[in-house]
């Protein structure tokens, strides 16, 4: 027999909720370090940052009430609503948005702000889930992949043109949804491949890269030649078309990076490339915050005692670069303790969704796994110097509300949904 669990106490992963309190309490802890101010030590003090941090966690206590309290079917009846109600918060930026580092991409009210990008992303993966969950879709046909994929496009494209292309980077992700729910995987290796081909250009030229490209992919097309001709033989107007495309886009590469990239994406690109060594300017928060994770050694220099992230050495650290904060005044151990208690975070999440029996839980559970795990990915390979520097929080741990009640609400209306599950007995 197959029951619906109605009991939202019985039903809820507490195993989730304990990773949240772990986060939250180890997020703010990281934000009081990267932000004391001597003397000052009463944790309520909304002038300070990790005062305002508190408010926003005591904030967010409510709204997890609020998410809990709510009937499960609510969220998968009214996805479209989110959906829309989150694209019109988008396009509200280019009229009432406050400019804040050249990015048009929060509301002002008095001292706070709302950066809605971070809620879109729970609006787009129910919208996501909820058009997955239908009856006879079938991302093997190309008109539900253009339906799936306009979902996912529609509010990054307005992120992009805020500008704000780190947070519209997230939105690219998903695509790993769509996969693991019977999108083609050709989809994927295009998209590893043009990430390739866009890395190689920037670093050798167009004319080198083509070169690389059609001997790589004259190589792949000589073992399928030899593993089977007939379908060689059948393909051949294909593989024309790839190698044009391929040209194409390399050709095309120069132009997007000169035009459409702002200049401090492009220097940001040939910092991590190499092409360009800038300490003092646009890689000067990288350079440090890896000087300053260094620092730290094996076990930390301990509570309030990193000199270089009380003297402020890192800008900003309590945002993006709060992992540094963790890397100096608890060390290694500290760094490898918070990274894997995310991977058991993540794969308690992917446990999760294997036990879904409804179609749209199963995928919401999917595009939070992912959503969370681009997140956590990027920030640290972002703050060891190993990739770009593209303003992607830490889940939990950089400093702000929106950031915050975004993740919040994304897993709290997973475990919402988790509890009250079907299951069989």
């Amino acid at each position: 027999m197959r029951r619906r669990n109605n009991n939202i106490f019985k039903g809820a992963d507490w195993i989730l909720i304990l990773f949240y309190i772990l986060f939250v309490f180890l997020g703010w802890l990281s934000i009081y370090e990267a932000t004391y101010v001597e003397g000052q030590i009463f944790a309520f003090d909304t002038s300070l940052k990790y005062g305002k941090q508190l408010l926003f966690i005591l904030l967010g206590v409510i709204l997890i009430f609020f998410i809990l309290a709510i009937d499960s079917k609510f969220y998968e009846r009214y996805a479209g609503v989110f959906y829309l109600v989150s694209i019109l918060s988008l396009i509200g930026l280019f009229i009432f948005g406050r400019n804040i580092n050249g990015a048009t991409s929060w509301y002002n009210f008095g001292s706070f702000g709302l950066q809605p990008s971070e809620f879109a992303k729970v609006a787009t993966a129910l919208a996501l889930s909820n058009y997955l969950g239908e009856r006879g879709t079938d991302l093997r046909i190309l008109k539900t992949q253009f339906k799936a994929f306009g979902i996912i496009l529609f509010p990054a494209i307005l992120i992009t043109l805020q500008p704000d292309p780190g947070s519209a980077l997230v939105y690219g992700a998903l695509i790993f949804v769509l996969y693991r729910f019977g999108l083609p995987a050709y989809y994927i290796i295009i998209g590893f491949v043009a990430i390739i081909l866009f890395l190689l250009t920037l670093y050798f030229g167009y004319s080198i890269s083509i070169l690389i490209a059609f001997a790589l992919i004259s190589t792949f097309f000589a073992y399928l030649y030899f593993y089977n001709r007939q379908i060689f033989r059948r393909n051949w107007m294909r593989i024309l078309v790839i190698y044009l495309f391929a040209a194409l886009f390399i050709f095309s590469v120069d132009y997007v990076y000169n035009n459409v990239f702002e200049q401090r994406h492009r220097d940001r690109f040939d910092i991590v490339l190499g092409k360009k060594s800038d300490l003092q300017g646009i890689g000067y928060n990288t350079a440090q915050s890896i000087k300053t994770i260094g620092s730290g050694g094996i076990t930390g220099k301990g509570f309030l005692q990193g000199d270089r992230t009380q003297g402020d050495f890192v800008p900003e650290q309590q945002t993006d670069y709060i992992f540094s904060t963790i890397g100096e005044e608890w060390g290694f151990l500290g760094t490898s303790f918070v990274v894997l208690l995310f991977l058991a975070f993540l794969l308690r999440i992917l446990y999760i969704s294997s036990r879904q029996k409804s179609k749209f839980s199963k995928v919401y559970a999917y595009a939070v796994v992912v959503i969370f795990f681009f997140h956590f990915a990027i920030n640290i390979g972002m703050v060891i110097g190993l990739l770009p520097t593209i303003g992607i929080p830490l889940p939990f741990f950089s400093y702000g509300g929106s950031s915050l009640w975004g993740f919040t609400l994304l897993l709290f209306i997973l475990i919402r949904l988790d509890a009250d599950r079907i299951y069989e007995w």
